[in-house]
């Protein structure tokens, strides 16, 4: 199938990176959220990081200009109705999610492929609440969309190989490398991934070393461009609680059990970059 028209469900920070890059490669983009105004907020936040790219001589403003002429903000999901793709970007909420992939399946036109975002909830138990299960699959992009180089495909045990192979073109259409992942709790990416972030925590939490030490050595004695608990911030820690949990749940090892005091910062509602506070304090 020939993807030309894309539709992004979530205009946050995953929505509006997932359609600043299918705009930059030709796509045409409709995004939708709760409302057209906050549908329209994500499309400026998008012509913001697009006019710092223009000073910094990354793109072109022809390029910028013929990007925006892409992008769409929409009023409600009926409005996707002539999508040849929809990827939901919402936040990992199953019963959310559940409930706009219900509402997309009676718009959506039959031949319209659905991809989630999600970043470790069942692909197989969201596509079974629509009733294309077989044109359903996981497309996991990592944060944030335009300098992340990686998509990570997951197959639903419902999804048909034409779907799949679809689904893995028009990543790569994006500029994206595709790997494909089961659809086991966390996938591959973060089932690595958060058990990492975890145990950083852990080490926290027990007093082996400071916030500031803990990122050190792992930076420097690991190669990783970024500690975990940068990381974690950089992420959102309701998104790493989230994750762990549903490693916890889904596979039912202690080894997942998220940390108490990530629990705990995430009550205090530390949340990271974007709350002001997480491991570290952002003015």
């Amino acid at each position: 199938m020939n993807i030309q028209k894309i539709g992004v469900v979530g205009a946050g920070q995953m929505g509006q990176g997932i359609a600043q890059v299918a705009a930059q490669n030709g796509f045409s983009v409709m995004i939708a959220d709760q409302n057209l105004a906050s549908a329209q907020t994500g499309i400026d936040k998008i012509k913001s990081q697009l006019e710092k790219a223009l000073q910094k001589q990354k793109i072109t403003e022809e390029e910028l200009h013929k990007t925006m002429g892409l992008l769409k903000p929409v009023n409600v999901l009926a409005d996707l109705k002539d999508c040849d793709l929809v990827i939901e970007a919402v936040s990992e909420n199953v019963e959310l999610k559940k409930k706009i992939w219900k509402e997309l399946d009676q718009h959506v036109k039959p031949t319209g492929l659905f991809a989630s975002n999600t970043s470790s909830i069942s692909i197989t138990e969201l596509a079974a609440v629509t009733k294309r299960p077989n044109q359903f699959a996981g497309m996991h992009f990592m944060n944030p969309v335009p300098v992340m180089k990686l998509v990570e495909g997951i197959r639903a045990i419902q999804t048909s190989n034409d779907t799949f192979s679809t689904i893995r073109s028009t990543a790569e259409k994006m500029g994206k490398t595709f790997v494909e992942a089961r659809d086991i709790p966390g996938f591959a990416v973060n089932r690595i991934l958060m058990p990492m972030i975890n145990e950083a925590v852990y080490a926290l939490y027990e007093g082996i070393a400071s916030v500031e030490d803990i990122d050190i050595a792992m930076k420097l004695g690991t190669n990783q461009p970024m500690g975990p608990l940068t990381l974690a911030d950089f992420i959102g820690l309701d998104t790493c609680l989230a994750i762990m949990e549903v490693l916890h749940d889904g596979l039912g090892d202690s080894k997942y059990r998220p940390c108490p005091l990530l629990k705990q910062y995430v009550t205090a509602g530390w949340l990271g970059k974007k709350s002001g506070r997480g491991f570290y304090q952002y003015s």
